[in-house]
């Protein structure tokens, strides 16, 4: 059976949850491995949690001559690991350096790149939502080692014992891509919330919300959900960029998505059509957003929210 390496994504050698729906992925074409890009001690750890959900063997890359620099060194560090391997795919979350990192790597190699996919299939056939949400096409790598990047929330984790064997792999990285070094890094500030892309539930706001987000963080808050904005909220300066749903912002897939004040202009669209259940609550009963909407609510958001928020907590959910 081929091998799919699957690399791990973590915070500080945590594992987080987008690694697990890709090794249940893996599963269906392959042999599951991970590749950690760390320190050994901390990939002992991360060897336990992801044999769980099936790897077989993780291989783990010491970050000592990656750290410092941009996606360049880590692309090179797949190459070598890659070649001369009977793989079925290599997979990796979608981020957008993960999409650089598979770009690189996909030249590096001479093979296909797909990104942004929603499901892949055991013949390797992925499925897409392409040209800013409006068609859902199918595809398959056909040259070389197929390289997929997979968005969160595209898979159910599935627990599989794996072996789990720990191999550390020594890469060489050359000065070529040494040249973007990092000089500074900054925390983002912890909000207490899931990732905006990773979160199974996502509570956004719009115009509609008139500058005040205090029902739609009070309703994500009682969810345990993230929170977003449409285009027209954070051009408001009512919620910052790194909020932001839609083609200009981010792409997210959630289990549920709740709609708050956004019309469903098609840049929003496109960033959040491919979520699992849609819920729009808007005045306006002629907002394009009911067109795609599950579920719709036509009413004030700020008399709505609040009323499920209640609701909920009354609910002890």
């Amino acid at each position: 059976m081929s091998e799919v390496l699957v690399l791990i994504d973590h915070v500080a050698g945590t594992v987080k949850k987008p690694t697990y729906e890709l090794l249940t992925i893996a599963k269906r074409l392959g042999e599951p491995s991970a590749v950690f890009i760390g320190s050994t001690e901390a990939g002992r750890a991360v060897a336990e949690a992801v044999k769980a959900y099936g790897a077989e063997t993780v291989y783990i890359i010491d970050d000592t001559e990656i750290r410092d620099y941009l996606v360049a060194p880590k692309a090179e560090a797949l190459q070598q690991l890659a070649a001369d391997r009977d793989l079925a795919a290599i997979l990796l979350p979608s981020s957008a350096e993960n999409k650089e990192i598979a770009g690189r790597l996909a030249v590096k190699l001479g093979s296909g790149l797909i990104t942004d996919a929603v499901d892949v299939g055991a013949d390797g056939s992925t499925t897409q939502s392409v040209f800013a949400g409006s068609h859902t096409v199918t595809a398959r790598v056909t040259t070389g080692i197929p390289i997929i990047t997979v968005k969160p929330n595209s898979a159910a984790p599935e627990e599989s014992a794996g072996a789990g064997a720990l191999t550390p792999f020594s890469v060489t990285i050359s000065e070529a891509a040494r040249a973007a070094r990092i000089e500074e890094t900054q925390p983002r500030a912890a909000t207490g919330r899931p990732e905006l892309t990773e979160a199974a539930i996502v509570v956004s706001g719009g115009r509609g919300t008139g500058g005040d987000f205090g029902p739609v963080e009070g309703l994500a808050d009682a969810l345990g959900a993230a929170v977003g904005a449409s285009r027209a909220a954070v051009d408001s300066g009512w919620m910052p960029h790194t909020n932001q749903v839609g083609q200009t912002g981010k792409t997210v897939a959630p289990q549920l998505y709740v709609a708050g004040g956004i019309s469903g202009a098609i840049q929003h669209r496109a960033g959040m059509q491919t979520s699992k259940t849609i819920v729009a609550v808007n005045k306006d009963e002629e907002a394009p957003i009911f067109d795609l909407a599950d579920f719709g609510v036509v009413g004030d958001l700020h008399t709505v929210l609040p009323a499920l928020t209640a609701k909920i907590h009354q609910s002890g959910a």
